[in-house]
């Protein structure tokens, strides 16, 4: 039984949509996390469980739409070839450390606009003004570090899948569970 199938159809869940990333790409990601992050005061590393590509924050949404949302990232996913990754640079902003990445032919970023047009027209999804960036978090903070790790050395990837994950909000962070995992492609 999923999350969203424990609760009444009225209730409100924090749900997002993401790129999983394949188990080796995960792998590397937690041990240069350690090696570079590990010594650092005042950050905390996100899980292994956590580190995955957003396309999606709907925020809280009625459990009565997840079937819907589920929906639309299925036809979304099925529509596109799984995308190649690679990291490309170090980024901060004012509360994460992320690895940015290029998408080799846009098949990521052509996922997250189909993706968001099908969640705007459901009526579950604004659109964020900035462009779609694939990106993993690596690192959290209240005040900046201004570090500037040298990059993991990891081949370029392709996500394992899709997935819709419910976020339960805990007194140690955030708790993310997957309520529908879908292939990318038809696959």
């Amino acid at each position: 039984m999923s999350p969203a199938a424990s609760v009444e159809g009225g209730e409100r869940i924090r749900l997002f949509c993401a790129l999983r990333l394949p188990a080796e790409t995960v792998e590397a990601l937690v041990a240069w996390q350690a090696e570079e992050f590990g010594h650092v005061a005042g950050v905390r590393i996100p899980s292994a469980s956590h580190l995955h590509l957003t396309l999606a924050f709907l925020g809280h949404r009625p459990v009565g739409e997840v079937e819907r949302i589920a929906g639309a990232l299925r036809d979304a996913a099925a529509a596109v070839q799984p995308p190649l990754l690679s990291v490309h640079r170090y980024r901060e902003t004012r509360s994460v450390g992320m690895l940015a990445l290029d998408d080799e032919e846009g098949r990521a970023q052509a996922l997250a606009v189909d993706l968001h047009g099908r969640l705007e027209r459901l009526g579950v999804y604004e659109p964020e003004r900035r462009k779609w960036l694939p990106h993993v978090t690596v690192l959290r903070f209240r005040t900046r570090p201004q570090l500037d790790p040298p990059l993991p050395v990891l081949p370029p990837f392709s996500p394992s899948d899709a997935a819709l994950y419910h976020s339960l909000l805990r007194s140690g962070g955030a708790q993310y569970e997957v309520i529908e995992s879908v292939a990318l492609g038809g696959r």
